[in-house]
């Protein structure tokens, strides 16, 4: 098994959320599938560097037609080159607008894999989602719920987490108090939190990222035992999506 077939990306629609590696996620499953649309429901950093072009339009699904042939997967351009970012509009120089999630439903029709980025995390790596998180597409099949490993033994401070109090209400620490390996499966393993607005037709998929030598690949098997105990998943992935081979394991 490799990282695509792990995280159940090689058709239909991935959303990735959490903290801790969303965009290297998106980017190491791009780059292993032959074609591949890379687009957000949320803002998205530049990503220009990782694909082959960025599109920005407010008809995506007419430009992947003018790619594609349409939902048909007819080639129309055999020379189009992939992965293929597709996005509204440019709102700063460092980031893209993301479509609504309704736009995202429409891509669906395509013979074409989508990868999507569907909540923000501010750089840090770990995460409960708000009110308005994430912004998860209907047609969704499978969301992937990101943290990195690194944040266990580390305090509930705003400069690893996302959104503190959110994780203080599903586990109950106080900021500064220590993160264990419970308290991030908590998390992910949550209705409120990593599962939160899941499909019901779509699979479930935590990924424990940033498992870079032994004692981190210790923490994640901890971690992964949690999150079977307090929850159904086909499974858990252990990955380091830097690494030239991402997947670690798959438990």
């Amino acid at each position: 098994m490799d990282i695509v077939a792990a995280l159940e990306a090689d058709s239909g629609t991935t959303c990735v959320v959490g903290a801790g590696g969303k965009k290297t996620t998106l980017a190491a499953l791009a780059s292993r599938l032959d074609r591949a649309v890379v687009t957000a429901t949320v803002r998205i950093p530049i990503f220009d560097d990782w694909v082959d072009r960025v599109v920005v339009t407010g008809d995506p699904v007419g430009a992947l037609t003018e790619v594609t042939g349409g939902a048909t997967g007819e080639t129309a351009d055999p020379d189009a080159g992939w992965p293929l970012g597709l996005v509204p509009e440019q709102e700063r120089e460092d980031r893209y607008r993301g479509y609504d999630p309704a736009v995202v439903d429409e891509l669906g029709d395509f013979d074409v894999p989508v990868l999507v980025k569907a909540d923000g995390a501010r750089m840090r790596r770990f995460k409960a989602p708000a009110e308005k998180e994430p912004q998860l597409p209907r047609t969704a099949d499978t969301v992937v719920s990101i943290a990195s490993v690194h944040v266990v033994g580390e305090p509930l401070t705003d400069s690893l987490v996302h959104r503190v109090d959110e994780v203080s209400k599903l586990t109950g620490l106080s900021e500064g108090e220590e993160i264990s390996a419970a308290d991030v499966a908590e998390v992910l393993a949550s209705a409120a939190g990593g599962l939160k607005d899941v499909p019901q037709s779509a699979t479930a998929i935590p990924l424990l990222n940033m498992v870079d030598d032994d004692d981190l690949e210790a923490t994640a098997r901890e971690v992964a035992a949690e999150i079977h105990d307090r929850v159904d998943v086909p499974r858990v992935v252990l990955a380091e999506m830097r690494a030239d081979d991402p997947l670690i394991d798959v438990v």
